[in-house]
């Protein structure tokens, strides 16, 4: 989705103004913005020749929860707690990234891990989902704080990388933007 002064562009070019990003056909969307089924991409990618994945191969979460839904999880399991005090911008940022370590280490020594982690048991995976979650959960509690939409921030990023990062400049290479000459 790329973003101007006239709304939200889906990736088939199909235009949302950001009034209406949070609503599909006149609706709250718990987990949609602008584009409606997961086959956005693949018509671009027929048209320019590309070879993009379908739906049906990739990988993909479920609805929900969405990311409010885990925020009042989360607000309601500190607010039993009392534990708010405690959870300000600074301390959830180093606990998140006390969690991000915890991945990490999850992944050291291993060399080069394949997409869907092929040779990893249950308790492996299940071990790394339980971590990814701890730092899913501290992140959402930073931007509520912080008073940051992740969802409309995404968006905003992902225009601004779009303009960063042409596809037509950038295909296959991972040079950062300012790497590139015009």
């Amino acid at each position: 989705m790329t973003m101007n002064g006239d709304g939200v562009h889906g990736l088939n070019g199909e235009t949302v103004a950001l009034s209406e990003a949070k609503h599909i056909n006149g609706t709250p969307s718990k987990s949609k913005i602008a584009c409606e089924n997961g086959e956005a991409d693949i018509h671009a990618a027929k048209q320019n020749g590309t070879k993009r994945r379908t739906p049906s191969d990739t990988f993909s979460f479920t609805a929900e929860p969405t990311i409010d839904d885990i925020r009042r999880m989360q607000a309601e399991f500190t607010d039993e707690r009392d534990w708010n005090q405690f959870h300000q911008p600074r301390n959830l940022l180093l606990a998140m990234v006390g969690e991000v370590g915890e991945v990490s280490e999850l992944f050291q020594w291993r060399g080069e891990v394949t997409e869907g982690l092929p040779g990893w048991t249950d308790s492996e995976r299940e071990h790394l989902a339980h971590e990814l979650s701890d730092v899913l959960i501290y992140l959402v509690e930073l931007a509520e704080k912080c008073h940051i939409d992740l969802p409309q921030a995404v968006l905003r990023k992902m225009a601004l990388n779009r303009l960063k990062y042409p596809a037509s400049k950038v295909h296959g290479s991972s040079k950062k933007y300012t790497e590139y000459k015009d």
